[in-house]
Parts: structure tokens; C-alpha cells; sequence
């Protein structure tokens, strides 16, 4: 997510950009060369440079022993931006003192600009560090504002890790095509251009969901046939809300654990 939000800075013409990372990809290393980006291996490098902002693009579990040394940075006057899932302001206050902290929470698809990213700001943090929190995200996609940061705990469940599960519907997809005598290469072709087609549809059409399906869904036809699978006694509404559920407590242990 961090070279994402690096491709797209650069494209946006955001200027004075450095990046810290220890172990750097071929890929960075000729991104930071090609846009002379300066590209160090500890944030102690950089530390003592006047930062407006800081994105930290971290795992949680990581965070959870680098966040330390990123207090010269936090105590500087940056406004501090992470993108760990699981990670509380109050984890990061405790670290940073009470800083202008920002959480954000966007999903993979933001690395080719078709994110969403839902940032969380507590009360403190001035209108022009949101602006510019907003403003750093937004090549990633949609942002959207959460007003409690229990929020970005259901965010995480629903769009944080929503990708994996149209990912694993295409799996399963595929699979099913297979199994009623589709070769793989034409189930797995079918499959991805199915969701991903959809998914351009569900873009260009305001409408709701419930409306397209509704509009694909002749009556006695193929598709209610296999609707009535999916949703006789709620079973795939049920397994998604169980999904998003456990993904969400997950967010909340990972908080806690902070």
C-alpha cells in the first residue's frame, strides 16, 4: 500500500516526498531513482527534517515495536496519518503524545485508484491537517469520513478486507464451473470477467445492489433458480455478516493487544 500512495503522490505532483524503508524492492529503488525521491533506511534519517506529514504504511504488528521510533517525528508537529488496521489513536497517544493523529483505512484496490479509504479524525485535529489527510488518501479512490473510530474497526471488516472475499467468490465461482464440465482456463476466464464486470456495473450505475439483481433475475429463470440457493433462509446473508463479524472482533483484538 506504501508504493501505491508513492505512485500516486507522484502523479498528483505532491512534492518534497521522502520514503523510509529498510528493505526496499527493486521496484521502489527505481521508482525513488526515476522521481528523485530520496529513499532511506531509517526513519532516524530523516527525523530531524521539517515534515509536514507522515503516512505510515505499517502492519499492525509491526507498528506496534517501530511506533517508538517515530516520536521525533510525531513531537515535530507532522500530522500523522496510519494505515494499520487494529491500531488506536490511544495506542499511537500513548507512543507519540497527543499529537494531530489521522487513522486511515483503505483497500487494495486503491493500488490501481479504485480504493476506498475511510479516515478518522479526533477532536483537535484542525480542518487543514483533515484537508490534507484527505487529500494524501484520495489517489488511492473514494474517502469517506467516519465520525467514531469504532468505526474503522467495521470498515476494516467490510472494505479493508472486502477484496479477499469478491476474490474468494471468484474462486469459488470458477470451482463451480468446473465442477459442471467447463475447462479451467474458460471457468476461471468466465469467473473474473463475471465479478469484475459487475463490479464496473455496480460503478456506472447509482442505483442499488438489490436493483441490479433485481434487473438480472427473470422470473422461473436460471438466476432465481440459483438465488433461491443462495438466499434460501438467509444462507449467504448469513455468511457474510457472520464473516464481517469475525473479521471486525479480529480488528477489536488487535486494538486491544495494542
Amino acid at each position: 500500500m506504501g508504493g501505491a500512495l508513492l505512485r500516486t503522490w507522484i502523479a498528483q505532483g505532491v512534492r518534497s516526498i521522502a520514503a523510509v524503508e529498510p528493505n526496499p524492492g527493486a521496484h521502489l529503488v527505481t521508482l525513488a531513482r526515476a522521481n528523485s525521491i530520496p529513499l532511506f533506511p531509517s526513519i532516524d534519517d530523516v527525523a530531524q527534517e521539517p515534515i509536514a506529514a507522515c503516512v505510515i504504511a505499517l502492519k499492525p504488528q509491526v507498528l506496534r515495536t517501530e511506533a517508538v521510533r517515530l516520536k521525533p517525528v510525531a513531537r515535530s508537529g507532522a500530522l500523522m496519518i496510519s494505515i494499520a488496521a487494529g491500531t488506536s489513536i490511544a495506542s499511537l497517544v500513548k507512543a507519540w503524545g497527543r499529537m494531530a493523529i489521522v487513522r486511515a483505512m483503505p483497500n487494495t484496490p486503491g493500488a490501481i485508484g479504485k480504493g476506498i479509504t475511510a479516515l478518522f479524525a479526533p477532536r483537535g485535529v484542525p480542518p487543514k491537517s483533515r484537508v490534507i489527510a484527505e487529500r494524501l488518501m484520495s489517489g488511492l479512490g473514494e474517502t469517506l469520513w467516519v465520525a467514531r473510530e469504532s468505526a474503522i474497526d467495521t470498515v476494516t471488516a467490510v472494505s479493508g478486507s472486502g477484496p479477499a472475499y469478491v476474490f474468494l467468490l471468484v474462486e469459488s465461482l470458477a470451482e463451480a464451473a468446473r465442477e459442471q464440465g467447463l475447462p479451467a482456463v474458460v471457468a476461471d476466464r468466465l469467473a473474473r470477467a463475471t465479478v469484475s464486470g459487475a463490479g464496473a456495473l455496480l460503478d456506472a450505475d447509482p442505483r442499488p445492489a438489490k436493483a441490479l439483481r433485481t434487473d438480472v433475475t427473470s422470473p422461473h429463470g436460471t438466476t432465481e433458480a440459483a438465488l433461491e440457493v443462495l438466499m434460501k433462509d438467509e444462507a449467504l446473508q448469513r455468511l457474510m455478516r457472520n464473516a464481517v463479524a469475525a473479521a471486525r472482533r479480529r480488528a477489536e483484538e488487535l486494538r486491544r493487544e495494542g
